[in-house]
């Protein structure tokens, strides 16, 4: 259960960060300037083309031991209270294992996120020029159309594909038990070495994440629906 609620912490913050990532590279990718498509075009083409394995020892390796070293954090939260300890273990992981944590965290949040930001760049690129247009007449700037007009109907176009890239983090989580992080398939294998019990541990685990991924599945799937249902105000009064 422990491993399963590392699964959890991990695969939430890595959503969220990996939708805030795609969302701003795909809108990046939808602009007129130049350098904003190379950019982010770049980043999408680079990320999709090499194997998450080989990017999470590069992250590994680079963020824990180089950046987060050279800043201390480890050494700070240890200095920290006892409360602010368990509120970073809550959140993230104890101090011993939050370098590891953070790496894997920011490796799956990149690697999501290039695939999100195809997604989002798809749904904005959906949208009719009518929109773009008539959002112009009204005179609403460039961030006010992508914000009240373009972005609340492209998050209901996209959120059918969105909902299969979320569910793809989480199980895409349990690359990150290869740097030792103790989520839900680490601690499997854990418990299998010290019971040999593999066939019993396996089933629970694949019954632990199909779990979360069924969840997160029918949780999308009542939102589209309430959004079908209700609609959304694209424009402001």
């Amino acid at each position: 259960m422990q491993g399963f609620f590392t699964t959890i912490k991990i695969s939430v913050w890595a959503t969220l960060l990996s939708i805030l990532l795609g969302t701003s590279m795909g809108i990046l990718r939808t602009t007129k300037s130049l350098f904003n498509r190379l950019l982010s075009r770049a980043y999408v083409e680079l990320i999709r083309n090499i194997p998450p394995l080989v990017l999470i020892f590069i992250f590994y390796f680079f963020i824990s031991d180089q950046i987060l070293s050279l800043v201390g954090l480890d050494a700070i939260i240890r200095s920290s209270s006892r409360g602010v300890q368990n509120f970073v273990a809550i959140l993230f992981a104890p101090p011993d294992q939050l370098h590891a944590f953070i790496s894997g965290l920011i490796t799956l949040a990149i690697y999501e996120g290039a695939y999100i930001t195809e997604i989002v760049r798809a749904g904005i690129e959906s949208i009719e020029r009518e929109q773009w247009d008539a959002s112009y007449a009204l005179g609403l700037s460039w961030p006010q159309v992508m914000r009240h007009v373009i972005l609340p109907q492209s998050f209901q176009r996209i959120l059918p594909a969105l909902a299969g890239q979320l569910v793809s983090t989480i199980k895409d989580s349990a690359i990150v038990s290869i740097i030792s992080i103790q989520e839900l398939t680490f601690q499997g294998m854990e418990l299998m070495s010290a019971t040999y019990l593999t066939f019993e541990i396996w089933i629970t685990i694949t019954a632990l994440y199909f779990f979360l991924t069924f969840t997160c599945s029918l949780t999308i799937r009542r939102m589209e629906l309430y959004l079908q249902k209700h609609g959304t105000a694209y424009l402001p009064a």
